[in-house]
C-alpha cells in the first residue's frame, strides 16, 4: 500500500515539474515598441536642430568600481578598499585607542533604549518598545 502512495506522489511531482518547465520555456508576448515620434514641420520650413547625443550609461559595477578607486588610476588597492571601514571604525572608537569595546559598539542601541524608556523604569513596555521600530523606507519613484 505504501508503494502505491509513493508511486502516485512521484507521478504527481513529475507532472508538476513538467508543467513548470513547460511554462518557463513559453515565449513572452512582448509589446511592440512605440513608433518613433516624427517632428512636425515648422511653419517656416526650418528644421529644429538635432538632439545632442546621449552619454553612455555606466553599469552598476563601473559606478561601484569608480567609487572605490579614490585616486582614479584604474586599480583598487587594499587601502582604498578598506578606507570606508576605517572611517566607520573611527566613528565607533570613541576614545581613539584603536580597540572597540562593547560599550563603544553598542552605544546606538543604548541611546535608543534610553530614548524609548519614557518612564525611566529600566525596562521597555510594549508601547515603549514599539517606538524603537525602524522607520519604513520611502520608495523612490522609478519614473
Amino acid at each position: 500500500m505504501l508503494r502505491f502512495f509513493a508511486g502516485v506522489a512521484s507521478a504527481l511531482l513529475l507532472v508538476a515539474a513538467g508543467f513548470f518547465i513547460w511554462q518557463g520555456q513559453a515565449e513572452e508576448d512582448l509589446i511592440p515598441p512605440a513608433p518613433a515620434a516624427q517632428a512636425a514641420p515648422s511653419p517656416l520650413g526650418v528644421q529644429a536642430p538635432p538632439a545632442p547625443p546621449e552619454a553612455p550609461a555606466k553599469s552598476r559595477e563601473e559606478k561601484r568600481f569608480d567609487r572605490a578607486d579614490k585616486n582614479k588610476d584604474g586599480r583598487i588597492t587594499r587601502d582604498e578598499l578598506m578606507e570606508p571601514r576605517r572611517k566607520a571604525f573611527a566613528k565607533l572608537d570613541a576614545n581613539g585607542d584603536g580597540r572597540l569595546s562593547f560599550e563603544e559598539w553598542a552605544v546606538k542601541t543604548s541611546e535608543k533604549f534610553a530614548g524609548a524608556d519614557a518612564d525611566l523604569s529600566g525596562s521597555l513596555s510594549r508601547a515603549e518598545f514599539a517606538t524603537t521600530a525602524p522607520k519604513p523606507v520611502k520608495k523612490k519613484c522609478a519614473c
